[in-house]
């Protein structure tokens, strides 16, 4: 099988428009089909939301101008090569909501007073050193797997019950997790980084199931994600749920499965064109990583690892010497399916012949680390996943050398063990680049579009929120294919710019975020649902913003100073502050201010200042 054209430095011609209509996922819960008329301001005004934030989101349009701000004070070097210096001064409101959007998932006020203390680069060094807090602990054990009864799991009599493929066999208690730790657990660069390598080492539930191994691949990402790419890709390719994924369990040397080694090149490691080092296509076009012989070789290299032990089955398991089918642990090795011959590797590495399973994998790693494709490659994803959707050239080649020589240096502050490969050192690279932290003019690439679970977390964190995530429908877990929900180098149509959350994003869904908006301020969010362990519902409590809802003013810029770290540009300012203002004692005698916190919540968020971070 031939290498498929590559229609980027990420080979995605396979991604299709199919593939995203059929698997978008709702964005929440249906809405009741009656609610309390809005009043006659909020057609008009939702209307010029949601029509700026289209334009905005799509670099402007039909020559209108998009609304711009007066500039922030930041704390970055106004030399874009550099990041900013020794000693830079505390946080400003808006630099801090800039890096609580980009590093965690979603400022707070609470949040934002804290990191107003202190620089970028300290607030970035304590998350990173900061002690691991989330964990997926949510779902059923491995006994799907150790049952030798010829009756299903869930029919047997001690399993039986509605929630028993849910909690056994889906990703479903994992999306509790997820979402819990999103909105209260403090390692939120942790979490952060880990979502963003979820979106390249991409496991999907439409295909493999059980709770408990999907638990396991997902926390040795939450594990490794401020560790070492090399050792999160030895992670990934002896989880058995990557094994069965992208067929690499049992592989055998007579008739290598080529699925696992061709994504791992493509997709997990170099990209399909040989690249720069700050991330442009070598020689201005593009020219194959490797062949279709290259991807034998690593098939090849890459036989010879079953199932941990502990599976257990009504039939003998298959082939002859392999372990049956289990999730908990790591991959182990079956010497009679390994390949023994030497094989050809890239950046000039070699499987030697005789080699043993570990002995294989770890010159497929080393092979793979040493190639000049990887920190540009990862580098720049990483970018795209944080901060902004099309880096510059000069911004990539300064990640990817942080990302290389496993160190990065700024504000004072040593970041990385000096290892290649090392995350913390690649991470404080993409944040605290002097591209992160000033504003990106409107009408220029700079900034990204929130996808969907951003958007959702941004609002509860910043409105004092709780969720379990069991109404919340963007099911982070069940991506359509290996490609993720989009590419990372997704086209914004009408454009010259990538934007990867457009992939999923349509009128539709622009109308699914305000009606989660609505969702959450009128109809009051979802009570805990009957069946789910620990539930809490979704809701935002809104209590604190009470306190100024009596000047409008003061109300509607206290939630533009969290949600965008700034006012609203003077005209949406004024637009705004018109209707919060439409609530009085008049209107509504008994509920007048709540009515104004809910006003100004809707419209602050759904700003096109809020669904763009820049």
């Amino acid at each position: 099988m031939a290498v498929p054209p590559a229609t980027s430095r990420y080979g995605v011609g396979r991604y299709t428009a199919k593939m995203r209509r059929r698997y978008l996922p709702p964005m929440t819960m249906r809405l009741p089909s009656s609610s309390t008329a809005r009043p006659r301001w909020a057609a008009s005004v939702t209307a010029l939301t949601l029509s700026s934030a289209l334009l905005l989101g799509c670099g402007g349009g039909g020559g209108a101008t998009a609304p711009t701000s007066t500039p922030s004070t930041s704390t970055g070097s106004s030399d874009p090569a550099r990041a900013p210096a020794a000693g830079a001064p505390p946080m400003t409101q808006r630099d801090a909501v800039r890096l609580a959007s980009q590093a965690s998932f979603g400022a707070t006020e609470a949040l934002v007073v804290q990191m107003r203390t202190q620089s970028a680069a300290a607030w970035v060094k304590a998350q990173l050193q900061l002690p691991q807090s989330s964990r997926y602990t949510s779902g059923g054990s491995g006994a799907i797997h150790t049952q030798t009864s010829g009756t299903g799991f869930c029919e047997q009599g001690a399993n039986q019950g509605d929630n028993c493929w849910r909690d056994a066999f889906s990703s479903q208690p994992l999306l509790w997790d997820f979402y819990r730790n999103a909105v209260t657990q403090p390692d939120q660069l942790r979490q952060r980084v880990a979502f963003a390598l979820q979106q390249i080492l991409v496991v999907s539930n439409l295909e493999v199931e059980g709770t408990y191994g999907l638990r396991r691949y997902q926390n040795a990402l939450l594990d490794n994600a401020l560790g070492n790419y090399r050792d999160v890709l030895r992670q990934v390719a002896l989880s058995p749920v990557m094994g069965d994924y992208l067929n690499g369990v049992n592989n055998d040397k007579a008739a290598p499965n080529e699925n696992f080694p061709r994504e791992l090149l493509q997709l997990f490691s170099l990209g399909t064109c040989l690249l720069e080092a700050d991330g442009s296509l070598k020689g201005g076009r593009c020219q194959p990583t490797y062949d279709n012989a290259t991807v034998r070789a690593y098939a090849h290299a890459l036989t010879g690892w079953t199932y941990p032990a502990g599976g257990m089955s009504r039939w003998s398991c298959s082939p002859k010497g392999s372990n049956c089918q289990y999730y908990d642990g790591e991959m182990v090795p079956l010497p009679g399916l390994h390949d023994v011959t030497e094989r050809a590797l890239l950046a000039g590495g070699k499987k030697a012949a005789g080699s043993t399973p570990a002995q294989a994998l770890d010159a497929v790693l080393d092979s793979l680390m040493a190639h000049p494709n990887m920190p540009p490659f990862i580098g720049r994803q990483l970018i795209q996943a944080l901060v902004r959707s099309n880096p510059s050239p000069a911004y990539v080649g300064r990640v990817a050398s942080a990302f290389q020589s496993g160190r990065f240096t700024s504000g004072g502050h040593t970041f990385g063990a000096g290892r290649a490969g090392d995350l913390g050192a690649a991470v404080a690279a993409v944040l605290l680049d002097a591209d992160a932290r000033v504003d990106a003019p409107a009408s220029a690439s700079g900034g990204r579009l929130r996808e969907p679970v951003l958007m959702m977390t941004g609002v509860l964190r910043a409105l004092n929120g709780q969720t379990d995530g069991d109404a919340l429908r963007q099911h982070v877990f069940r991506s359509p294919s290996v490609f993720n929900f989009y590419p990372p180098d997704y086209p914004v149509p009408g454009t010259q710019l990538q934007g990867s959350a457009f992939g999923i994003h349509n009128a539709n869904t622009s109308l699914e975020r305000l009606n989660y908006l609505t969702y959450l301020l009128d109809w009051g969010g979802s009570k805990p649902a009957a069946g789910v362990p620990g539930a809490t519902g979704t809701t935002v409590t809104l209590d604190a913003f009470d306190t100024d809802a009596a000047d409008a003013a003061t109300l509607v810029d206290r939630l533009s100073l969290l949600a965008h770290g700034e006012p609203l540009p003077a005209g949406p300012r004024a637009k705004v502050v018109e209707a919060v203002s439409w609530w009085t004692n008049k209107t509504d005698a008994k509920a007048w201010r709540r009515n104004r916190v809910k006003t100004a919540a809707y419209l602050v968020f759904a700003a096109p200042q809020f669904q763009l971070v820049r």
